[in-house]
């Protein structure tokens, strides 16, 4: 026969279990496995106010992989920076495109390759969902697979892991989706840019120079 006393700390040692558990439970993802980089950032953005270089006009995008910052020319010589992440090592590509799409709530599809390595993904997902890997906005580049869009797994931000496209907060592309129009000229690069921000947080670099325009835009999959 099972004591009374038994019973109580068998619910006891159960109640903390599950206490611990939701304690612990961090944000899903529907590419937790795939690209999962450790934190549990939630929400956030990273934009300021800089100075750029003059050799963009307003309204271009630029890309830098090298800075981890996507820049939006506001002005000649000022531009909103964002902070991105960026393709891994693999998936490195670099040219000029321009935004041929803009989508709200955006469905996302993997590509073949992203299922080839990780068969635990969702075959499909759509627009509007938490789990969503596009976020809540994409800006489609020329006629590749590539993106500028937003992320259910805000973590990685500022990180190298995605196949080619370019992730943002939320936030931060809810913020650039209205200022960038479709047919907008975006400059994806290496090359790093010394800038300031406008309460000259940063050192700017004059030496900053626009890259050399790319014969085109290879692309193979995307996010």
């Amino acid at each position: 026969m099972i004591s009374a006393r038994l019973l109580c700390r068998t619910a006891l040692v159960a109640g903390i279990g599950f206490a611990l558990m939701a304690i612990d439970t961090k944000p899903a993802s529907a590419q937790l496995f795939w690209d999962w980089g450790g934190g549990d950032t939630v929400g956030g953005s990273g934009r300021e106010n800089v100075s750029f270089s003059p050799s963009y006009k307003k309204g271009e995008i630029v890309v830098s992989f090298g800075d981890r910052r996507l820049y939006f020319v506001t002005a000649p010589g000022q531009a909103i920076s964002y902070p991105i992440a960026i393709p891994r090592e693999q998936s490195r590509w670099a040219g000029v495109t321009s935004v041929t799409q803009k989508r709200v709530n955006p469905s996302w599809t993997p590509t073949p390759t992203m299922i080839a390595e990780n068969p635990r993904l969702p075959r499909w997902v759509p627009g509007g969902h938490p789990m969503n890997p596009l976020g809540n906005r994409a800006l489609y580049l020329g006629s590749s697979t590539y993106r500028i869009h937003g992320t259910d797994a805000p973590w990685t931000i500022g990180t190298a892991v995605s196949k080619g496209c370019i992730r943002m907060y939320n936030d931060d592309v809810a913020d650039l989706y209205p200022r960038a129009s479709v047919g907008a000229k975006v400059t994806v690069t290496w090359q790093r840019f010394g800038t300031s921000s406008f309460d000259g947080s940063a050192a700017a670099d004059p030496a900053a120079s626009k890259p050399r325009r790319s014969k085109g835009v290879r692309s193979s999959s995307a996010e």
